[in-house]
């Protein structure tokens, strides 16, 4: 809950703060930062302070179809130990493509920051080869750097391919890199946690200033810089307004192998980064009482009842200055128990998947309370991220599982291969 002094709040008016002094701009650099506001940029920097940076390995078709977006920008293409050293036809018209080339693979982390110190601009857009920029993506953007805070923004990634076949039809809807329509700050627990590295702008003195990506990690390198850059004080912004179309896997195998890679992830980002990669964050009394409720029993309905009186009255002490605190409190309550449900179910199907399926085995009451979640899951999830042209909801629940699996089988593999169990561990705050 946000409390601002009645000087504060009389600057918002209509609802809109315009910067104009220290006090105004400390009272929006407290709504960014909150969540409770977003910004609107009035200036921006100049496109021409802008290098594209590409990492490349074998790819040389996607290359090809991305410069052809990027005409007029200055491009640094980091050719990743490709079989085939990569050739750059002809261009007419402005804008440079500068080739380097590193002759084994160091992989994508290296590549870029190969590519962020050759580039001498202000700002470095990083395009992975199989993306396609939509018309407007790079000022969008740019106006978020009039905040001086602010050292990273991401666009929304869309499909390139959302119709082909089925597959393509549930990636268009629910990528692992489409980070959904609603803009937002980047926080580590926040309702967008990372921005993918398949497309990035970014301050190149603040990337510099933190080490660049983690040439060491092959996966997840774009969520440790994330954290890295917010730890140490500088802000990101999602804008979906800005659009940058992906070539996202629509051949099972390829996609399924892809999702396993993501998960390998978890456990590198552990190490790192401790329980901020912990898959399930969920208050104890939202946990007390969906155990309580899950033994199905007259006296477990009645200790759930109690757990969830218990934290509407703490949770109306919070809201006591205002109106109708009991009435608030109970909302809250509500949306924070049944978030928590899902929050749980998911969990149940992705991160713990194989704990699930050995409790699934040993008692048929598990089984039925695991089935229920899993296809309720499904199908919520199928509700929220429904969009035209989408796949019916059988088969949208029946991607979201195998998707889930594929993630999870890839988590504990990375688990075991680390011999650390800090990206499974959960996180329960007090409250």
């Amino acid at each position: 809950m946000l409390r601002l002094a009645p000087e504060a709040a009389e600057l918002i008016g209509d609802g809109y703060l315009e910067v104009t002094d220290t006090k105004s701009a400390i009272v929006a650099r407290r709504l960014l930062d909150s969540g409770v506001a977003n910004p609107r940029p009035r200036l921006l920097p100049s496109p021409d302070d802008v290098t594209v940076v590409v990492p490349l390995y074998n790819n040389a078709d996607g290359l090809i179809r991305l410069l052809g977006s990027l005409r007029g920008h200055n491009v640094i293409v980091v050719d990743d130990g490709s079989d085939e050293p990569v050739r750059i036809p002809p261009r007419p018209g402005r804008g440079q493509v500068t080739v380097l080339r590193h002759e084994r693979p160091l992989g994508p982390a290296a590549a870029r920051n190969a590519g962020l110190r050759a580039a001498s601009t202000d700002f470095v857009a990083f395009l992975d080869s199989d993306v396609v920029p939509r018309s407007g993506w790079l000022e969008v953007m740019l106006g978020h750097f009039s905040d001086p805070q602010v050292a990273l923004v991401a666009p929304r990634i869309v499909a390139l391919d959302s119709e082909s076949n089925a597959l393509a039809r549930y990636e268009h809807t629910r990528s692992s890199l489409d980070l959904g329509r609603r803009e937002a700050a980047v926080h580590a627990r926040g309702i967008v946690s990372y921005v993918p590295s398949a497309a990035l702008l970014a301050r190149r003195a603040a990337l510099l200033g933190e080490g660049g990506f983690d040439e060491s990690m092959q996966v997840a390198e774009d969520v440790d810089l994330c954290w890295r850059l917010e730890r140490a004080g500088w802000r990101l912004r999602y804008e979906p307004a800005a659009h940058v179309a992906h070539d996202h896997r629509v051949e099972f195998r390829a996609w399924f192998t892809r999702k396993l890679f993501y998960g390998t992830g978890a456990a590198p980002l552990g190490k790192r980064h401790g329980e901020m990669v912990s898959p399930l964050s969920v208050p104890k009394w939202t946990v007390l009482a969906a155990i309580l409720f899950a033994t199905m029993s007259k006296w477990g309905l009645l200790g759930g009842l109690v757990t969830l009186a218990t934290a509407l009255v703490r949770m109306r002490r919070v809201f006591a200055e205002l109106d109708n605190p009991t009435r608030i409190a109970a909302v809250y309550l509500a949306r924070g128990f049944f978030a928590g449900l899902w929050r749980l179910a998911s969990a149940m199907c992705r991160d713990y998947w194989p704990v699930t399926l050995l409790a699934v085995l040993a008692s048929s009451r598990i089984r039925k309370i695991a089935v229920t979640m899993a296809l309720a899951d499904g199908l919520a999830d199928w509700f929220t991220h429904r969009d035209s042209g989408g796949l019916d909801p059988l088969r949208y629940v029946a991607y979201k599982r195998l998707d889930d699996v594929a993630y999870g089988s890839g988590l504990w593999l990375g688990v075991i291969r680390a011999r650390s169990f800090e990206a499974l561990k959960p996180h329960v705050p007090p409250s």
